[in-house]
């Protein structure tokens, strides 16, 4: 039987697919439907008062528009939800292991960062990740030249770029690639299998 991993602000699923094929069963969470969430199970409700209890590992990606470069250079900052301080504080009262996502900008450990461009992929995406238990990135530096920036007008090419073929040009601005997730569930997972 696989382990299971919950994903708190699921979206469509790009932390999800790769969780999977790193080895989890994934049960997605998001206050809005998700027609094409990529796991296995999906769940429409509220991540902040979801329970936690019963998953062997939990990811979560809190909205990171506030802390985005882009909202800044837009004038928005005060029209997004600051939900990833309450989201660590409930996270850090649990005995599994647990993963947060969010831009380089936010105000977390990063314990990994990392880029599209580490694992081949055509574009140029950076996300960190705050982990318990720590994990550690053994990656090439970034290889950004010529690559496709976040914000690229061609949103359908960059969807693909991510690896997010399954996705709308709207759930693709907001995604994961999932070989990011790939990379540290299978981190997890040797954690699970040391720690049982």
């Amino acid at each position: 039987m696989k382990p299971s991993l919950l994903d708190l602000f699921a979206g469509a699923g790009g932390s999800a697919r790769g969780y999977q094929l790193a080895g989890f069963h994934v049960t997605g969470v998001d206050i809005r439907p998700q027609p094409r969430y990529a796991g296995d199970v999906f769940i429409q409700a509220d991540a902040m008062t979801f329970p936690l209890d019963g998953y062997d590992a939990i990811h979560a990606s809190p909205p990171c528009q506030l802390y985005a470069n882009v909202t800044a250079w837009r004038g928005q900052p005060d029209d997004h939800p600051n939900l990833l301080p309450p989201t660590l504080a409930r996270l850090a009262e649990l005995d599994v292991p647990w993963v947060v996502e969010n831009v380089p900008e936010a105000p977390i450990r990063p314990d990994i960062l990392l880029c599209g461009s580490q694992f081949g992929l055509k574009v140029r995406r950076h996300r960190a990740f705050q982990c318990s238990p720590q994990l550690y990135s053994l990656l090439p530096p970034c290889r950004h030249r010529g690559l496709l920036p976040f914000m690229h007008k061609g949103e359908r090419a960059y969807a693909d770029a991510l690896g997010c073929d399954w996705m709308t040009n709207r759930e693709a601005r907001q995604a994961i690639p999932p070989v990011f997730t790939t990379f540290i569930g299978e981190q997890l997972l040797s954690h699970l299998a040391v720690s049982t």
